[in-house]
């Protein structure tokens, strides 16, 4: 008789990285909405200072459980310069969230990959390539047909999402530096522990005590935003890039369905035209390198 029932068969690396872009998703969309249900009550200083305590209130037991050791660092001045940047990114995207649809922040954001790419070029000696050069040219295509400068005028917001998209490419640089050294948990701590004294004084100057319903998002905020790098991180680490990214590019009709029904948006039709344009140059800029290094490998 056989005692192996079909539920002790491993789920395929594909189908639990689905699983895991799935919660990706749902918390990247619940972090905009909570950010977006604090518009015009709470400052964004505010907003990032709550987002580490959350962070932070997630990680104090696991750092009990794991030990000191977690906090063990080779690269302490990295891990500054990775979240001085990060912070400055996180405010540009709250405020951008805060002035435009939630579906042209999100279209702007996919623009991440693009500056990493050009970053890796200008600064860290990595090589031009038909990949990276597609990646670029139609990155900045997608950008102008959403922007649409001197048609429409410019709104402060998406010079906010644009420059927070410049600085979470630095923030992926950094990263990717550091976990040659670091565990991913540690990377996240001193996220946690650099920013938090930082939000602090900032939000000191703005402060307004939270109501019950406003420390609920605040605190929101934290949570989605530490669950939505972790399952990212965990698809990606299951399942090829190419599987993943196509999923992540599912975060913009979601949040345009979400826009539409909590807050009346209704997306641009150039928002979309541009965010596809983005996502096809990132997704021919990833096959490519992929197909480079199976052909290093088989030399």
């Amino acid at each position: 008789m056989n005692y192996h029932s079909a539920s002790a068969k491993k789920i395929s690396p594909i189908l639990e990285a689905t699983f895991w872009m799935v919660g990706a998703l749902l918390s990247f969309t619940l972090m905009a909405v909570s950010i977006r249900e604090l518009h015009g009550e709470i400052h964004a200083f505010e907003v990032q200072f709550f987002r580490s305590v959350g962070a932070l209130m997630v990680l104090t037991p696991i750092i009990i459980y794991k030990g000191w050791a977690c906090l063990k660092t080779q690269k302490p001045k990295l891990h500054l310069f990775r979240n001085l940047v990060h912070l400055l990114a996180q405010l540009g995207w709250i405020s951008g969230l805060m002035l435009l649809p939630l579906a042209e922040v999100f279209a702007i954001e996919f623009t991440t990959p693009i500056w990493a790419a050009l970053i890796a070029v200008l600064f860290l000696g990595e090589k031009f390539n038909l990949g990276r050069l597609a990646s670029i040219l139609l990155g900045f295509i997608g950008i102008i047909i959403i922007v649409r400068p001197g048609v429409t005028s410019i709104n402060p917001g998406t010079i906010f999402v644009l420059a927070a998209a410049i600085g979470f490419a630095l923030t992926l640089t950094s990263t990717k530096q550091l976990t040659k050294t670091e565990l991913p948990l540690t990377i996240l701590i001193y996220m946690a522990l650099i920013q938090l004294p930082i939000g602090a004084a900032m939000s000191s100057m703005v402060w307004v005590t939270p109501d019950q319903n406003q420390l609920f998002w605040l605190f929101a905020v934290g949570i989605v935003s530490l669950s939505a790098h972790y399952c990212s991180a965990r698809a990606l680490s299951l399942a090829d890039a190419t599987v993943v990214v196509p999923m992540d590019f599912m975060r913009l009709p979601l949040i345009i369905l979400v826009g539409y029904l909590l807050y009346n948006e209704s997306a641009k039709f150039v928002v979309i035209l541009g965010a596809t344009i983005i996502f096809a140059g990132n997704y021919f800029s990833i096959r490519y390198e992929q197909k480079l290094s199976k052909l290093r490998s088989n030399i």
